[in-house]
């Protein structure tokens, strides 16, 4: 992959502001808390790498941004989302469908299940765009064409009559962002968007999603467990474990100082992080279940550095650097975790 774009600013007010955010899920034996409090705020050209294990509430915090959740299983229980000027949070349906596809857009993790087997690309693109902008059949067709182009698919003329059958993996993600796009929103939501693809393809949808980013001046949340996908395409970076925001912070600050064991360990746990040949690093121990998340820190059973308080106390937010936070009783004390990974760690993707 090319060069990391450089960091951008976070100056002026948020075009996203996500305030202690919880989202419950239905149970026969009552609410079960699967994102708790979560806050962030996220800046107009700005890329936020939302990271961690699976399991942690990346995807579930994503789509109660986009108002997706759910409705018989799941549910915002508290906190807001404002959208530009907007609180979002409960907002009436009608209202929200106006906003996804014009404000804010989604790109889900496989284009497989997204796209409709029986309908031509072109026509589910051109959809949105009906919908949004009460564009005729034509002119619809026309921007569906045009986008295809800006996505990098060739022959957009012909191609937009294929049914999504007759492309490639990697055309048919280009074919969903071009879905996400076609309303000119100026939010991406960008869930794992390269999971399944091969690295060369891999990396053509990154080098699309920068480049987009700096031609409309998109802010995104890209949704990943790759901290190397994260080094070379975000400008920030929010760790999640257990449903709950481990740290946050600009990317350079957080990876070259996590102030998380959590943080410090998903670095150490990255090919190439460490010398030699011998076992890749790895966490001890599994993710907690949301049906037994544990007192405290919810880190602390698989956490070297944890006491007493850790066990009883859940750690706050607190600011470790401007703009880097971390919630850890004993942030101060994470640096020595890392030094042997960072002393090998190739930094070109810092």
């Amino acid at each position: 992959m090319t060069a990391p774009m450089p960091a951008r600013t976070t100056a002026g007010a948020p075009v996203l502001s996500v305030q202690d955010l919880v989202v419950s899920a239905k149970t026969p034996q009552g609410p079960r808390t699967i994102v708790d409090g979560v806050s962030f705020d996220l800046h107009q050209g700005e890329i936020l790498g939302l990271v961690g294990e699976s399991g942690s509430g990346k995807t579930v915090t994503c789509r109660a941004l986009m108002r997706l959740l759910p409705a018989t299983s799941l549910g915002i229980r508290s906190g807001s989302i404002r959208l530009m000027d907007q609180d979002i949070t409960h907002l009436p349906e009608d209202r929200m469908c106006r906003l996804r596809g014009s404000k804010i857009g989604m790109i889900f993790q496989n284009p497989t299940s997204h796209l409709d087997p029986v309908m031509r690309i072109g026509e589910q693109i051109a959809e949105s765009i009906r919908f949004h902008e009460g564009a005729s059949r034509r002119e619809a067709k026309a921007k569906a064409v045009d986008l295809l182009r800006q996505v990098g698919i060739p022959d957009p003329q012909s191609r937009v009559d294929n049914f999504p059958h007759e492309f490639s993996g990697g055309m048919r993600q280009r074919a969903l962002i071009a879905t996400a796009l076609a309303c000119n929103p100026g939010i991406l939501v960008a869930d794992e968007p390269t999971t399944a693809l091969d690295v060369t393809v891999q990396a053509q949808i990154l080098r699309l999603l920068l480049d987009l980013r700096d031609q409309r001046g998109l802010a995104m949340i890209l949704i990943t467990h790759d901290l190397g996908v994260v080094a070379q395409t975000c400008d920030s970076i929010a760790v999640m474990y257990g449903g709950r925001l481990a740290e946050i912070g600009p990317k350079r600050a957080l990876l070259r100082e996590p102030r998380h064991p959590y943080t410090a360990r998903l670095i150490a746990c990255q090919p190439g992080a460490s010398a030699g040949s011998g076992p890749m690093p790895s966490i001890p121990g599994q993710p907690p279940s949301v049906n037994a998340f544990p007192s405290g820190c919810r880190f602390h059973p698989r956490c070297d550095l944890a006491i007493a308080t850790c066990r009883q106390e859940q750690p706050p937010m607190r600011e470790m650097s401007p703009r880097h936070l971390a919630a850890c009783h004993r942030a101060e004390e994470v640096a020595p975790l890392r030094a042997d990974a960072d002393a090998n760690r190739d930094r070109k993707a810092l």
